[in-house]
């Protein structure tokens, strides 16, 4: 009889306690969302900053962020965190290298979503005069008069030092006074006054104050790169992830998307 009082008594109190919660988090409150850990790269960074808090809002998870290059050895590149094991449920890059990853197991096969297409362009330091590069030969006339010039050491980067330059024939003019940017946004580069010219997609360019955009490449040798999303192997919160990027992939967070350079590819 006195073990079925204390149960009794414990269960009034446990109940108790469950109320009291109840009543401190108030009417309109709802559960408490899921932590997820999102690694982006800068051809998505701009349309990513602008759509997270939105999503935050509407579904009450956190996401928390890391940011690195797509590709490269760089100790914030998107790869070298993940070989660290730092946590992340969410991978947003090029396809490319997104590919590779699932290939070295890193990120889930079949997870894979495509999110928006990136231009390559070109900017000059606020207030200088704005360089042609409308047609192949004015490109060609910029990049040769060009005192210096800086690019990424991700995907926009890789395609100018291992194939546009050569396609131009201008690799052995060209490249001894490129300089390839670490850790750094190029614009950022430009904009010090450390290089005359600077080449990187459109939607990481147009963010940085001090610099004038000056326009794409032009279309017969523009390279348009695929930034795409994928879950993590290691992913803690997968079913959020798929969430999460749902939501990127959405006709909704088009109009955001377009606005900073970026053409979305949206779920039908």
């Amino acid at each position: 009889m006195a073990l079925l009082h204390s149960l009794t008594r414990r269960r009034a109190l446990a109940l108790a306690a469950a109320l009291a919660l109840t009543a401190c988090a108030g009417p309109g409150s709802r559960p408490a969302g899921t932590e997820i850990h999102v690694m982006t790269s800068g051809g998505f960074t701009a349309a990513y900053n602008d759509l997270r808090p939105a999503f935050e809002k509407k579904t009450g998870h956190s996401v928390q962020t890391a940011y690195g290059a797509s590709m490269g050895a760089a100790s914030d590149s998107i790869p070298s965190r993940l070989n660290r094991g730092e946590p992340a449920d969410v991978v947003i890059l090029a396809r490319s290298a997104l590919d590779a990853l699932v290939k070295d197991g890193k990120v889930v096969a079949g997870s894979q979503v495509d999110l928006v297409r990136s231009a390559i362009g070109f900017a000059v330091k606020k207030g200088e005069p704005r360089p042609d590069i409308s047609t192949v030969d004015a490109l060609k006339r910029t990049l040769l008069a060009a005192p210096s010039i800086a690019y990424s050491a991700s995907a926009s980067g890789t395609y100018y030092e291992t194939e546009l330059l050569k396609t131009l024939g201008l690799e052995a003019q060209v490249k001894p006074k490129s300089r390839r940017i670490l850790s750094e946004r190029v614009g950022t580069i430009v904009a010090r006054g450390e290089a005359a010219l600077g080449l990187q997609q459109v939607s990481e360019l147009l963010p940085i104050e001090g610099i004038d955009y000056i326009g794409p490449l032009p279309a017969e040798v523009q390279r348009v790169t695929v930034f795409s999303a994928g879950i993590a192997t290691a992913a803690k919160q997968p079913e959020a992830a798929r969430e999460l990027i749902r939501y990127l992939g959405s006709a909704a967070a088009a109009p955001a998307i377009a606005k900073t350079g970026l053409e979305p590819i949206t779920s039908r």
